[in-house]
């Protein structure tokens, strides 16, 4: 059995998985996108997760600031990126698509949760 004990932000993780479990089991599959994102935010409050919602993170090449710029769905603690999908299938395009808010952060945990999957 695996120890749980390098798991990065484990109890604050724990907490965001639980809210975004909580809204699809409220809401379920089907909704766009923005439907989610609402009732998160309602759920973060409700549960006092600390977060900011469509947050621009700033690209740097050599130590420039670049014109362009990625905007993570949601920044909770001040450490994880959480970005929200609700398509059918996930392609691996998002999952790249964190990578780079990760590497362009020098964040060290992102979370990709699909909504539009039957728990």
């Amino acid at each position: 059995m695996e120890s749980n004990e390098n798991i990065v932000f484990k109890e604050e993780s724990y907490k965001i998985i639980g809210a975004c479990m909580k809204v699809h089991r409220t809401l379920g599959p089907g909704f766009l996108e923005a439907v989610y994102e609402e009732a998160l935010v309602k759920e973060f409050g409700n549960q006092k997760i600390q977060f900011k919602k469509q947050v621009k993170l700033e690209l740097y090449y050599e130590n420039q600031k670049l014109k362009k710029q990625y905007r993570a769905d949601f920044v909770c603690y001040d450490s994880i990126i959480l970005e929200i999908k609700a398509v059918k299938l996930t392609p691996t395009v998002f999952y790249a698509q964190l990578k780079n808010y990760l590497k362009c952060t020098n964040t060290e945990l992102g979370m990709l949760i699909n909504f539009a999957r039957l728990l």
